[in-house]
């Protein structure tokens, strides 16, 4: 069933099986974190430098607002079918790479596929999501948040059972998958077409008209974005420096995303029911609390903390997107296009910074810097469209208290 734009049904089959081409192609952007301190020991460079590397991975999202733009009025369909398989190659290769500029070339290969992928898909989503956008951002979510679970996994086993220049295997399931994308996406509509005889116009208008929202966004990737930095790309190597192997600190970051997982499926439903605004204040104000447990905590509480926090910390995802997607814009991709630009730019910068920290301070200092300023999220937020909402059962408590206060006021 091909829906159309007023269709308000919840196609699960159709958000289910984007999904399913999210997780192939996030599984293998995955594999980057893991293999950092086997490519560090390899090629000789920096923390500093590790962080370049995501930086080059994110960088083709400059493009994101021309792709934008491009897929309001063409269908994208055949770069989410096409963006598989070119990430499975260039990130497979990754342990052959001889040199540091080589890991460059590779990471912006796979930077300018994951950028055509990622720009149409969530505008489909909410195409097939109804009225629901929250729950389906949360099914396209939860594709990414488990291919960033199941990729650790998947690239720390195989360079235990090859080594690490043998990993070039794994690019046969990026094929497979691929086709398998193209015989059930192929007839598939990525996004409703629109006509406009002056579109560049008009997108002026509509980037002026949301610049306090784009401000917003910025600032809360921004102050999210060093403790994601730290607790995703610098988790294995944080973790080596105590003394913990590579395949150990591999199974830790997996608990991580495997906590992501859960969040960022019931955040997205969490949302519809309770705001966006009100999901995003809970998560600014309980990750840094979770990731000072996590550094002051044995080694014993370590796994329940990591999934936690996980929980928390990832769980933003669905609800941005959501947000992006209802920012009332006739131009949904380019919208979504100027955000991911954001994200991913801001992203890049953060995680430099915080590669250039550890070399500099120490990976313990740049975590509890990381920590303090992900507190900076709270007043961004006040930039976002809509009004927090507070649970029904605290309403109902502080109207209660408010009424008990009020008939005592009167006897007294």
């Amino acid at each position: 069933m091909k829906p159309t734009p007023t269709d308000q049904k919840f196609h699960t089959g159709n958000v289910l099986l984007i999904a399913f081409s999210h997780l192939i192609q996030d599984m293998y952007t995955a594999f980057l974190a893991p293999l950092l301190p086997l490519l560090i020991e390899k090629l000789r460079f920096s923390y500093a430098l590790a962080g370049f590397l995501t930086a080059a991975l994110n960088l083709p999202s400059l493009m994101n607002p021309w792709l934008g733009a491009l897929a309001d009025k063409l269908r994208l369909r055949h770069c989410v079918i096409i963006s598989p398989i070119v990430t499975a190659i260039s990130m497979s290769l990754l342990g052959l790479a001889p040199s540091y500029a080589m890991l460059l070339v590779l990471l912006t290969i796979t930077g300018i596929s994951s950028a055509c992928y990622h720009v149409p898909t969530p505008v489909m989503i909410t195409r097939i999501a109804g009225t629901q956008v929250g729950k389906g951002m949360s099914f396209y979510m939860f594709g990414g948040e488990l291919a960033r679970t199941i990729g650790p996994l998947v690239i720390v086993g195989a360079v235990s059972l090859w080594g690490l220049e043998a990993t070039y295997k794994l690019i046969i399931p990026g094929v497979f998958a691929s086709g398998f994308l193209y015989l059930k996406l192929n007839k598939l509509p990525l996004q409703q077409p629109f006509h406009c005889r002056n579109q560049a116009a008009n997108l002026r208008q509509t980037s002026y008209a949301l610049l306090p929202f784009f401000l917003g966004l910025a600032g809360i990737t921004l102050f999210m974005g060093a403790m994601k930095a730290a607790m995703i790309s610098f988790l294995p190597s944080y973790l080596m420096t105590k003394g913990i192997g590579i395949s150990a600190a591999g199974v830790y970051l997996a608990i991580l995303q495997g906590g992501g997982v859960v969040g960022v499926l019931a955040s997205g439903y969490l949302s519809d029911t309770f705001g966006r605004k009100t999901i995003l204040l809970v998560t600014a104000i309980v990750s840094p609390l979770l990731m000072s447990l996590f550094l002051l905590a044995p080694a014993i509480l370590i796994f329940p903390i990591l999934l936690l926090l996980g929980f928390f910390l990832l769980s933003t995802g669905p609800v941005i997107l959501a947000v992006v997607q209802e920012s009332n814009s006739e131009y949904p991709a380019y919208v979504n296009g100027v955000y991911m630009m954001i994200s991913f730019v801001v992203t890049s910068l953060i995680t430099v910074l915080v590669g250039a920290l550890s070399d500099r301070i120490g990976f313990e200092n740049t975590y509890w810097i990381s920590l303090l300023w992900f507190f900076g999220t709270i007043p961004c937020l006040w930039l976002l469209p809509g009004h927090l909402t507070l649970p029904a059962f605290v309403t109902r408590s502080v109207r209660k208290l408010s009424k008990e206060d009020r008939t005592e006021c009167m006897r007294k």
